[in-house]
């Protein structure tokens, strides 16, 4: 089978009661992705990345994203990036990571830059991962074991950036046994021309591509108390 006939494939839209399936509440989470106030927020060091994230709107669908997620019992986490002031652990293996050492806002633990950028709420049943270390909000984080923990087998991925973190997270978790779910208009990218052709090229291959109002909606149709210890670990 050609890469083409696959890409074509993968980019037919699923069924919608087989998404209502996928995104059953008490079998899935909903991940952000360094939607923090130092990379997607009014000061942040990525200024370019921040005004796609605001003005293609992918940042207030993330933020309906977990709205919706803490009416219908969706659990959320929140990856963030962050650096000890030292640098200590940090990478510094790829251009990337040198560059981000020379920018002027540095995601600091502690500081405003890692808190969770307006608009997206934070509740208290959120759980939010930091990392030190990579590229990827899966791998080497505990966001794989508390997975398993919650009993969640579907992970919907958000935020920042279509370039690098989101197509990590997607890869990791395929990896590691999850379906992975994409809102295609709730993750930006840089220029934003790239974020819908690294999905229809790369994303839809791996992934099940849908919208935000999509998944809120399928959530809401299939809304259940949760009982996640019943659910078993992928």
């Amino acid at each position: 089978m050609t890469q083409g006939t696959l890409r074509s494939r993968a980019v037919t839209p699923r069924p919608r009661e087989d998404l209502v399936e996928l995104l059953r509440p008490e079998g899935c989470a909903l991940l952000t992705v360094e939607c923090q106030r130092g990379v997607v927020g009014p000061d942040s060091a990525l200024p370019e990345l921040a005004a796609v994230a605001h003005e293609s709107g992918a940042l207030g669908r993330v933020a309906q994203l977990v709205a919706a997620a803490h009416d219908t019992g969706v659990q959320v986490l929140h990856a963030v990036a962050e650096r000890r002031a030292d640098g200590r652990g940090a990478n510094r293996n790829a251009p990337l990571f040198r560059a981000v050492e020379r920018l002027p806002v540095r995601q600091l633990t502690g500081s405003a830059a890692v808190r969770i950028a307006e608009p997206v709420p934070v509740a208290a049943e959120d759980l939010v991962v930091r990392r030190l270390h990579g590229l990827s909000p899966i791998a080497g984080t505990d966001v794989d074991a508390l997975l398993r923990n919650l009993g969640c087998r579907t992970l919907v991925i958000t935020g920042v950036s279509a370039n690098v973190a989101i197509p990590g997270a997607v890869f990791d978790a395929v990896n590691l046994g999850y379906t992975a779910v994409v809102p295609e208009d709730a993750i930006a990218g840089v220029p934003a021309s790239y974020t819908p052709a690294m999905v229809r090229h790369t994303l839809s291959l791996v992934a099940a591509v849908t919208t935000a109002e999509e998944v809120a909606d399928c959530w809401r149709r299939a809304a259940v108390t949760p009982s996640r210890s019943s659910f078993p670990a992928p």
